[in-house]
């Protein structure tokens, strides 16, 4: 089984983005051996297809959070495994006012990161939604 050889790299020469306290992503992240896990976009529905948190991001932020949690466990993954994000967002003001939620689930692996304003996502409910790449040790 190869081992996964991760780091978090904070070039002096690069800003650091600070919101609330936190700090929001890794500037770079390199890693060495391992698989590759792809997660596609995920939004805030529910096993039963309901949409979570209509018209409330923190909530919303929770629910993707929540089942990027649930599809990292099902390859064998977890979110410190994390190595990169991209987030599209209808209201990016209000995204970063729920940073502490996001940290939840982000801030022990701290992943490169994108954050996207747009106009809509796929429904009209949706507010957020998170793509995910990680990093995990090959199967044996």
């Amino acid at each position: 089984m190869a081992k996964v050889e991760r780091k978090n790299h904070f070039p002096d020469t690069l800003y650091r983005r600070v919101v609330g306290g936190h700090l929001l992503y890794s500037p770079v992240v390199t890693t060495r051996g391992g698989t590759l896990v792809f997660v596609s976009g995920l939004v805030s529905r529910d096993k039963q297809s309901n949409v979570i948190g209509k018209g409330d991001m923190a909530a919303q932020i929770r629910q993707v959070g929540e089942n990027l949690k649930l599809s990292l466990e099902a390859v064998g993954a977890a979110l410190k495994d994390v190595v990169r994000t991209c987030t599209y967002v209808t209201d990016i003001d209000e995204f970063f006012k729920h940073v502490d939620v996001r940290q939840k689930y982000f801030g022990e692996g701290l992943p490169t990161s994108s954050t996207i304003g747009v106009s809509r996502l796929s429904h009209p409910d949706f507010m957020v939604e998170v793509e995910a790449f990680a990093v995990i040790e090959d199967p044996s």
